[in-house]
């Protein structure tokens, strides 16, 4: 059995709440797996997400020409290798940070599997820097969140995905990230996400017995756990607000409630069962 299935949410809490505060780079605790930002570093994974979001995806360029997005690539930049072989002519790719890892050998490798699966091969086989790989690849990798959002042209890219990333925008900045996707989307572009509403403290609803008040202070929103909260019919909503129309192709549902209604922080008792039983769900937007 995982030692985390083990320790307590409360303690998860506390323990990160602790080592948050420890002055050391990411990389030193990606090697014991804290404070990971997904599985975007090993290749077939990478592989598997991008293929995912593509082919459930209709857009007028597709194939042919494309510009890309990934909104939240977390430990790679694995997905500016992988849309270049599946046609893109270039790649934005835009996190809250610099995550990514710089390991050429990766990305070489991964052009390497590419290649294997009769898709096109980046030209990295003499690639020596991380800056070099991007540059090969059209990419471009920035680092502001939403700051970066609005860097980008209006009505510039064909394709949008994200994998678990929707529910770690920060709950005020939401609208106004879905609204700069939205302006950047060209008009018969696509976007494709997927979302997980569980706590990430154990995959439950535990995040949702504390209070706002708490949740949402700069000290707890950066200890490496936080998630937005919102549930499937607020995210509807404020997709809809941000002028996208959304398509659900996916929802998965607990059975039961993880969590006692009663036990949640009061702000959140008013919640049908229908929408805290959501675990997690694909969407597809368009401009509306």
């Amino acid at each position: 059995m995982n030692l985390k299935t083990l320790i307590p949410w409360h303690a998860k809490i506390a323990a990160k709440l602790v080592l948050s505060r420890i002055p050391a780079a990411y990389a030193f605790w990606h090697r014991f797996d804290l404070f990971s930002h997904g599985l975007m570093d090993r290749p077939d994974y990478a592989i598997g997400v991008f293929s995912s979001h593509y082919d459930r995806t209709d857009f007028e360029r597709k194939g042919h020409g494309f510009v890309a997005m990934e909104f939240g690539p977390g430990d790679s930049a694995l997905s500016a290798v992988i849309a270049q072989a599946y046609g893109a002519t270039s790649c934005y790719l835009v996190d809250a940070g610099g995550y990514a890892t710089h390991d050429v050998g990766l990305y070489r490798h991964t052009a390497t599997l590419l290649s294997d699966r009769a898709l096109a091969r980046s030209n990295l086989a003499d690639a020596t820097t991380f800056d070099e790989v991007l540059q090969r690849c059209h990419a471009q990798y920035l680092t502001e969140g939403l700051a970066s959002l609005r860097t980008l042209p209006s009505q510039s890219v064909d394709f949008m995905w994200s994998q678990a990333v929707l529910e770690h925008v920060r709950r005020d900045d939401f609208l106004p990230v879905m609204k700069e996707l939205r302006r950047i989307l060209r008009p018969n572009g696509a976007c494709s996400h997927t979302v997980d509403l569980k706590d990430h403290l154990g995959g439950g609803l535990n995040n949702m017995r504390i209070s706002s008040r708490w949740w949402e202070r700069e000290w707890m929103a950066n200890s490496g756990f936080y998630t937005n909260r919102l549930r499937l019919s607020e995210m509807l909503d404020l997709f809809q607000q941000a002028g996208f129309k959304a398509d659900l192709i996916g929802v998965d549902k607990w059975d039961r409630l993880p969590v006692r209604n009663s036990a949640l922080a009061r702000e959140f008792r008013h919640l049908t069962d229908s929408d805290l039983l959501v675990k997690e769900f694909d969407v597809l937007l368009r401009a509306a």
